[in-house]
């Protein structure tokens, strides 16, 4: 690789080394390496809204395919699809790569029932969480102990949980405007709810269902047994959002309730699968790799439309948008479609480990799995340095109101690669409606917006143009070699 000067820090620097290693010797030349920038990413725009692809991969992966829960058929359709249509794009190479996945099967549709008095039942929607333990064949039926989280229910002990279901009815915080830090504020009580109940005796779990609004879908989400061994692991649901409300206002009234819920999933063996990978070769620094990707699996509810279909077929459409333009990049262009996000995330640490072995340098990763609404910018986690010079290009965006150039995390998948020393990135939507499609049936392609879609795409490919045109000076900035 080629050698990169290591001794420049400030963005100030950095920014003049950009302008160095493109060739922009003066001010007039460098006025017009800007025009160009403003060009390029109005033509990839104009590509992606008139021309684009992301729209009917996602019809064909939503509507064709379904759902698709790692292990499953769905799953294996999905791989051969994606792999067919990048091959189709006259990509430099595309390859799948083998992983090892968990297979959870949910089985027969749910039931559950909230009993006030002997023979006085009201059905109410739930959906066992991935990973859960069935129910015996006949179910379960017994009291109600309601919680806001797990740090209530330790509080309450054996005495008070064993032998009964555990409600826990922690909602999402409404005053959150970021979405995802209200879904962070509560998603511990369906991760590990079920294992800290059973240690202490419930029979059951009820999580209320990671949704702000009110409406009669659970939310299915993975779940951690953890350590606990396997005659102690107690089966768990979600309830919907409205019967949750129905479930505590009834528990107020009348403590001494019964609550009824069978479920018949199952979990087998792990099971081969692949990890989807396309790329354009770099002409220049082809030892460099820019990364796009999102997740292929989702859950079996819906045909997950948001998570993560829209950021798989954004990932496909920057390549094939580079591929139209005849933009040949400097460095290697990858998309990865990974496997396993959901309830595992196999896909991701299988890609990082292979890269790592097989001494891979990526220089930048982006992922997109926050939906496919209107895009409003990213989140970076990388030096202070690296994010000087990407928030330099702030203004390039401005016009399509991409204004959010944030610290924070990246994706799931891409996580992995942080030792590594890449900048990561993620693609960040508007968050408002996200929670009310994720992990529920309510996630199909008819929730999607074409040209919200296709503006994320077009998006994502802008970033990785200028990263790959300015790569040089955030090479410096991160270290690389």
């Amino acid at each position: 690789m080629k050698n990169r000067k290591q001794s420049l820090t400030g963005g100030g620097l950095a920014l003049l080394l950009t302008l160095l290693l493109s060739g922009v010797p003066g001010p007039g030349a460098r006025m017009a390496a800007q025009q160009n920038d403003v060009d390029m990413l109005r033509h990839l725009y104009n590509m992606a809204l008139t021309r684009g692809k992301a729209y009917s991969w996602l019809d064909h992966l939503s509507n064709q395919i379904g759902g698709r829960l790692s292990g499953s058929v769905q799953a294996e359709q999905a791989i051969a699809y994606t792999q067919k249509e990048l091959e189709a794009l006259g990509l430099d190479r595309v390859w799948l790569q083998p992983v090892m996945v968990p297979k959870w099967v949910r089985g027969a549709a749910e039931f559950a029932y909230i009993e006030s008095a002997p023979g006085n039942t009201t059905n109410v929607p739930i959906c066992a969480l991935g990973g859960s333990v069935p129910t015996p064949a006949g179910g379960i039926k017994a009291p109600v102990i309601e919680v806001q989280g797990l740090e209530e229910l330790q509080a309450l002990g054996r005495e008070a949980v064993e032998g009964k279901i555990v409600f826990f009815n922690r909602p999402m915080d409404p005053t959150q405007i970021n979405t995802f830090r209200a879904y962070a504020g509560c998603v511990d009580q369906r991760a590990s709810g079920a294992a800290e109940a059973g240690m202490l005796g419930a029979v059951g779990v009820i999580v209320r269902s990671m949704n702000l609004r009110l409406d009669d879908y659970p939310h299915t989400g993975s779940l951690r047994y953890g350590d606990t061994p396997e005659a102690m692991r107690i089966p768990a649901a979600a309830i919907s959002t409205n019967g949750a409300e129905l479930l505590s206002t009834t528990l107020k009234l009348n403590p001494d309730i019964q609550f009824y819920f069978r479920q018949s999933c199952r979990q087998y063996d792990d099971v081969p699968s692949y990890n989807v990978i396309g790329e354009i070769r770099g002409s220049t620094y082809p030892e460099e790799i820019l990364l796009v990707g999102g997740h292929l699996d989702s859950w079996d509810l819906g045909d997950g439309s948001h998570d993560d279909g829209a950021g798989c077929v954004q990932s496909m459409e920057v390549l094939r948008l580079f591929m139209e333009t005849g933009y040949r990049p400097r460095r290697t262009l990858r998309v990865v479609l990974f496997m396993n996000e959901e309830n595992g995330l196999r896909g991701g640490r299988g890609y990082a480990e292979a890269a790592a072995q097989k001494g891979e340098k990526h220089l930048f990763a982006l992922e997109s799995d926050s939906g496919g609404f209107t895009p409003r910018g990213f989140s970076f986690d990388c030096t202070d340095e690296a994010f000087a010079q990407i928030a330099a290009w702030k203004p390039l965006f401005e016009p399509y109101l991409i204004h959010q150039f944030d610290r924070g995390g990246s994706g799931a998948d891409i996580g992995p690669l942080k030792p590594q020393g890449p900048i990561l990135a993620g693609l960040r939507p508007d968050t408002q409606r996200y929670f009310d499609y994720h992990h529920a049936e309510t996630d199909t392609f008819s929730a999607i917006n074409r040209r919200e879609l296709e503006l994320g795409a077009a998006t994502m490919a802008a970033l990785v143009y200028l990263v790959d045109r300015y790569g040089d000076a955030l090479a410096v900035s991160t270290g690389g070699q």
